[in-house]
């Protein structure tokens, strides 16, 4: 699978930084929803309306980002739904190579991302934008999990998905035919792995925000607490 990376590769000096990481052999992807109004975030009205709900994911974007590029826990990416200004004012500054999500829904856009990144890494996360309460301690714990005996580890989701996944090796058969953005996700997830006759390992459950009522949720961290429910 071809990457189509938006900035240059990164540099000899980000290599060579490599060896200052926890697991310099490994990569996190942050997926990201170009931030277009109408576009992002919409099952939180009525509760924040359009121009609110672009405002909360732009802050969710950027409170990721943040965090996992101060962590120096692995190599970072931003991986985006498109191109837009916001990304490259983003990773302004830093050595974080942004690429192009590719593929029909978001199974095959994972599965297209961890074909390219685990030709260059042992392990390889994926997660969202949109639960803060990953933290470098959880995505620690993740890459920690995978071994030669467990290839996969997923960070449940309170609602039924899940907020990450980090793999080792690659089966198409966790991406296909998921219905995405349903409970079902992680039930479904679990019962495929058992088909495959794989182990994997799963980290403590955590809320994402979704629905109005997880606004709540933005209470416990300071650059999001303006948007919770309980500020409004």
């Amino acid at each position: 699978m071809t990457v189509w990376p938006i900035m240059t590769a990164r540099s000899r000096s980000t290599v060579l930084s490599r060896t200052k990481l926890q697991y310099p052999d490994s990569c996190l992807l942050q997926f990201a929803k170009a931030p277009i109004v109408g576009q992002v975030k919409t099952r939180l009205q009525p509760a924040l309306d359009e121009e609110g709900c672009l405002a909360l994911h732009r802050a969710l974007v950027k409170y990721q980002f943040d965090v996992q590029q101060s962590a120096a826990v692995s190599n970072v990416e931003l991986w985006c739904s498109a191109e837009h200004r916001f990304f490259h004012q983003l990773i302004e500054g830093s050595d974080t190579l942004l690429a192009l999500q590719q593929g029909r829904d978001l199974g095959e856009r994972m599965a297209n991302a961890f074909a390219a990144r685990l030709t260059q890494f042992n392990r390889v996360i994926i997660i969202g934008s949109d639960c803060p309460a990953i933290n470098s301690e959880y995505v620690a714990q993740a890459f920690a999990a995978l071994d030669n005996n467990v290839p996969a580890v997923f960070g449940p989701a309170v609602d039924g998905g899940y907020v990450l996944i980090g793999l080792n090796c690659l089966n198409l058969t966790l991406f296909t035919d998921i219905p995405w953005g349903t409970g079902e996700v992680m039930t479904v997830t679990r019962n495929r792995l058992n088909s495959m006759g794989w182990r994997w390992k799963e980290l403590p459950s955590l809320p994402d925000i979704d629905r109005p009522d997880d606004l709540v949720e933005l209470s416990h961290f300071d650059e999001l607490k303006n948007f919770s429910i309980e500020n409004r």
